[in-house]
């Protein structure tokens, strides 16, 4: 598959989405050369999927959450334990130490089915982590309050 046909399959998956009403995704779109999706999520308002193609891959991310002012230590642990379970999505950090839900699919095997579960394992994830995280990375510790 090339670039420009993955491109077209992403765009027609994920717009379709937007139009079926048992679906959580409420926008799909352009902005800055990205493909993107909005969904709707329990544990959050939204979460913005972003997709890059590229020769050899579909690269997709979301933001998950800043760099935690307390619990840096505990808040790590936890996302490696989380991405020794979690598959074709796994939590990553930024220089600047914010976390993301990164992930990539081959061209080779790129189809709706593969798009569909990588968005399903960024939903999951995000449901599964993000207010255990929150919870540990900005409550303030204990000897503070």
């Amino acid at each position: 598959m090339t670039p420009q046909d993955a491109l077209r399959l992403l765009t027609a998956t994920t717009t379709r989405w937007v139009g079926d009403p048992e679906s959580d995704v409420v926008w799909a779109g352009e902005h800055d050369g990205l493909w993107g999706i909005r969904m709707a999520q329990r544990v959050r308002d939204f979460t913005t999927v972003w997709f890059d193609v590229g020769e050899r891959t579909v690269g997709f991310e979301t933001y998950l959450l800043p760099d935690p002012p307390h619990g840096h230590e505990a808040v790590y642990r936890m996302s490696l334990r989380r991405n020794w379970s979690s598959w074709p999505v796994a939590i990553a950090m930024d220089r600047s130490s914010d976390l993301y839900v990164k992930g990539r699919i081959p061209l080779s095997v790129l189809d709706e089915e593969a798009i569909d579960g990588a968005v399903g394992a960024v939903y999951e994830l995000v449901e599964l982590t993000f207010r255990t995280l929150v919870d540990v990375g900005f409550r303030k510790p204990v000897r503070e309050r």
